[in-house]
């Protein structure tokens, strides 16, 4: 018996001409792979996100915080203690910013979906938790809970955003 194959897409559309897909695929309740492509960002590292609403309509301000259902800290990918969305970086270079992610805890179905949800990359570096936490809200001080790779509080601090939808409703919707 073959297990299902499930499929999702998140077309990303951000400030100063970012943009990119996402391509997530997942096999029965195997690991959510997570083929990117994204043009536009700084040369550098970027964190990589899924926050808890598929609301863009207010930037990363109205997608709230990370996607986190079993209430830990912010964390690595690699990480036991982690936020779900928590992805970790990608890097960007001058030709774009091309990558391919494989995770356990973000599933294309079942309680702890990611569709709907938002996924962000941000215009900062993520410290993966182990930076200053010494003032949750203050940007910088912020690990624990962002890994300081921008906080929601600030409408500038994601390069590209959008919701994340299966790709049968993607491809009806034209997102």
């Amino acid at each position: 018996m073959t297990a299902e194959q499930k499929q999702a897409v998140c077309v990303l559309t951000g400030t100063a001409g970012v943009s990119g897909v996402l391509k997530l695929s997942q096999s029965g309740d195997g690991p959510t792979k997570v083929v990117g492509a994204i043009t536009g960002l700084a040369p550098g590292k970027h964190g990589l996100h899924i926050h808890e609403f598929g609301d863009t309509t207010n930037g990363c301000m109205s997608t709230g915080p990370h996607f986190n259902p079993n209430k830990m800290d912010h964390g690595a990918p690699t990480d036991a203690t982690r936020h779900a969305g928590d992805l970790g970086n990608v890097e960007a270079t001058a030709g774009g910013c091309d990558f391919v992610i494989e995770d356990s805890q973000i599933p294309l179905s079942g309680a702890n979906s990611i569709i709907g949800r938002a996924f962000v990359i941000h215009e900062l570096e993520d410290d993966l938790g182990k930076g200053d936490s010494s003032e949750i809200g203050t940007q910088g001080k912020t690990s624990k809970t962002t890994g300081n790779a921008g906080a929601v509080r600030r409408r500038r601090d994601f390069d590209a955003i959008s919701t994340i939808a299966t790709r049968r409703d993607a491809i009806s919707t034209r997102i």
